[in-house]
């Protein structure tokens, strides 16, 4: 059995952060992961001479976003606005045409990472010892004991003093059977929080030129038909790869990636023509595929619901297990934002009670 001071569960932007925050203080820390890879619910798809990366996960941030746009600042990433233009396609209805309306002018803009968002993942993970973060490493079990919990992982288990889970608490509530059970409040209020992303279809397609940035169309869509109910442009921060990336509603998740790219085609081709389908690679993410993000709910949940209960800023199992992530944050839960918030207040939290741990 692996042991340690503070155990965080999930590799995502705020294990990653509480890792980052707590590298300079003298308690041993261990991050494990259930993926090959660190990121969550960030991922950019690699990128190369031809490619830019293409968001499936965590995409934009705004102003108001402070704490991601100082940290971003101090880790040296660059940043750049989304391109929205003039304009946008829209479709109200299947049996009318569909429109290019004016934009109203962005009070707020929406900004993206250069290189990726998985730029910031990559960076976090930089900072940290690689042998303190284990990956293919999934919890299924924690279990209280007198001086500690045991989280159970198949790949062997862990004894911490603290341990911080950043999983969804919806997936945390249906994936990890927790010893002695959690109170029925805070089970139910589990069960009843939304996932962020969790329903989630996003794609996105490469070309050699922005043909949607031409006169008398649009890169921006949104559309009540679809499959693709929302689209932008996506090209890199350099300006010089160029791609669209969208979402698909949610209720063509059980159809294959060919059958979803040819009705994504064929929405398209209403808009532009023919020349999308000059486009060099189609890349697609079905969150509700991925076990370690979504699991199916028992009763019907929408979007954001919960996220952000005062529940998720109290301590559970004798002050020795803190529920984080982005969907606690008291403040933009769901978001990036929120993820690093849920952070900061994990690392104050212990700061506080440096005595205990």
């Amino acid at each position: 059995m692996k042991r340690c001071d503070i155990l965080i569960i999930g590799g995502g932007l705020t294990g990653l952060m509480v890792k980052h925050l707590l590298r300079k203080t003298t308690f041993k820390s261990i991050l494990i992961e259930g993926r090959e890879r660190l990121g969550g619910r960030i991922y950019s798809t690699p990128s190369d001479a031809q490619n830019p990366p293409i968001e499936m996960g965590a995409t934009w941030w705004g102003p108001k976003h402070t704490r991601l746009k100082a940290l971003l600042k101090t880790l040296d990433i660059p940043v750049f606005p989304q391109q929205l233009g003039e304009q946008a396609i829209y479709e109200p209805i299947s049996t009318s045409p569909f429109q290019l309306v004016t934009l109203p002018e962005e009070d707020q803009p929406s900004f993206r990472i250069g290189g990726g968002t998985s730029t910031l993942i990559r960076t976090l993970a930089a900072t940290l010892p690689t042998a303190e973060i284990h990956l293919k490493t999934r919890a299924t079990g924690i279990a209280e004991r007198a001086d500690g919990l045991r989280v159970e992982c198949p790949e062997g288990d862990y004894h911490a003093r603290l341990v911080i889970s950043t999983l969804p608490p919806y997936l945390l509530a249906k994936t990890v059977n927790i010893t002695p059970p959690l109170p029925t409040n805070l089970s139910e209020l589990m069960e009843q929080t939304h996932t962020w992303m969790g329903e989630s279809i996003k794609f996105g397609l490469v070309y050699d030129r922005p043909f949607w940035r031409e006169a008398r169309t649009s890169g921006t869509v949104f559309s009540n038909v679809g499959p693709v109910t929302e689209m932008y442009d996506h090209s890199d921060f350099e300006d010089n790869h160029f791609a669209l990336k969208g979402f698909i509603s949610s209720s063509f998740y059980t159809l294959s990636e060919t059958e979803r790219r040819t009705r994504v085609l064929r929405q398209l081709r209403g808009y532009y023509g023919d020349v999308v389908d000059t486009y060099r690679t189609y890349r697609e993410k079905v969150w509700t595929r991925d076990p370690l993000t979504y699991a199916p709910y028992d009763k019907p949940v929408f979007p954001h619901q919960n996220n952000g209960n005062s529940h998720y800023q109290k301590t559970w199992l004798g002050g020795k297990l803190l529920i984080a992530g982005s969907e606690t944050a008291s403040l933009f839960p769901g978001y990036m934002e929120g993820a690093v918030q849920s952070a900061k207040w994990v690392a104050e939290f212990i700061e506080k009670t440096n005595n205990i741990i």
